[in-house]
């Protein structure tokens, strides 16, 4: 057995790379091309989309919008048109989830920080609190690029709106409390067409960098 291994080793060899090479090109002709869902309000949890709009099952995409951002600067969506960004929910008192959220989004922060194509925006769920001063104090000390990613205020009404018409991710507070947002771990992936395209638990790492792959695909397919 050695003396032929020793006679055809070049036959063997060349064999072996040709084998693998082959069921390489098997693997990958049969594997299932990644795809990212275009999320509807019909797709998700009524609990998270507003009644108005429960019944929209094709087209959804994110409404136009103004807030302000942690520099006094007015934010819409002229300002994210041809970018993918993430969307959140958060308010800067919050001692619970929202700074392992906070943590995690600055890592999605790094992980496209030279790429202009890819954007934060973060939404205050108190603003009456979270004036231009607090979150301007809470981007500096959380590590907060402005030019890549904004944490905006504004009206309550307009913010509730977003998270229940536009992005899908945050539930009702108190009943008799209308625009009594309960806060959520939700991160949305947008894409540049203003479409939903993922839902991510913002306080998982594991969620996080399945975010930062599906970021890198849109990027690489943002028109599919």
């Amino acid at each position: 057995m050695l003396n032929f291994i020793k006679k055809n080793k070049i036959f063997i060899g060349t064999f072996l790379v040709f084998s693998i090479i082959t069921i390489t090109l098997f693997y990958q002709a049969l594997k299932p091309a990644k795809t990212l869902p275009i999320y509807n309000p019909a797709d998700v949890n009524p609990e998270l989309v507003d009644s108005t709009v429960q019944y929209i099952a094709r087209e959804h995409k994110i409404a136009d919008f103004s807030f302000t951002n942690q520099n006094g600067k007015t934010i819409t969506q002229k300002d994210y048109e041809g970018k993918i960004y993430v969307a959140d929910f958060f308010f800067t008192t919050c001692g619970s989830i929202c700074p392992i959220m906070t943590t995690n989004m600055v890592d999605v922060q790094k992980a496209f920080i030279n790429n202009p194509k890819v954007m934060i925006l973060s939404h205050t769920v108190t603003p009456e609190i979270d004036s231009v001063p607090v979150l301007k104090q809470y981007a500096i000390k959380k590590g907060v690029i402005d030019s890549k990613w904004n944490l905006v205020t504004g009206d309550k009404k307009d913010i509730y709106s977003m998270a229940r018409k536009s992005y899908l991710a945050v539930k009702l507070g108190k009943p008799n409390e209308l625009y009594d947002m309960v806060h959520t771990e939700n991160f949305v992936l947008v894409d540049a067409e203003r479409r939903v395209r993922g839902f991510y638990d913002g306080t998982k790492k594991e969620e996080i960098k399945r975010l930062i792959e599906d970021i890198n695909w849109l990027c690489e397919n943002d028109k599919k």
